[in-house]
């Protein structure tokens, strides 16, 4: 008996603590509010990184970034790192980039955990007044 209460604590616990932290895989909505695409946002060298992992249209599958420029530009939308060199501070990332493969453009952004399973993601130009707010949900 106690093992089974253990390992169900465990379980929870194990829930818990995944569900309070960025990382793991999120909802990304179009303008419409539809879903497009499924982001993994992961750790690396302490810092957070994202990078499509599914497309969501079949249509779209083997869509490119044509309007993205650099060492992005015609590369898959699939498998793409959109986001990059966020960093802790306090309880957001930021000091980082996001590529839009809709329209190509890179912007800084900041992420936020604002509930365990809703991401806040603003992408901005300058400075964070002038930008876009997103929200993600993750992804089951």
């Amino acid at each position: 008996m106690k093992k089974i209460l253990l390992t169900t604590l465990f379980l929870i616990l194990t829930f818990t603590i995944n569900a309070q932290t960025i990382f793991g895989k999120w909802n990304s909505k179009n303008d419409e509010g539809v879903i497009d695409s499924v982001i993994e946002i992961y750790q690396k060298d302490k810092k957070a990184y994202g990078k499509v992992v599914e497309i969501m249209n079949p249509d779209r599958k083997d869509a490119r970034c044509v309007n993205c420029e650099g060492e992005f530009k015609d590369k898959p939308i699939l498998g793409l790192h959109i986001l990059s060199g966020l960093e802790k501070d306090d309880d957001e990332w930021s000091g980082g980039t996001i590529i839009d493969p809709r329209n190509g453009k890179t912007y800084k952004c900041y992420i936020k955990l604002v509930a365990p399973n809703k991401l806040k993601l603003r992408g901005y130009i300058g400075v964070s007044l002038f930008g876009k707010t997103a929200y993600w949900e993750r992804a089951k």
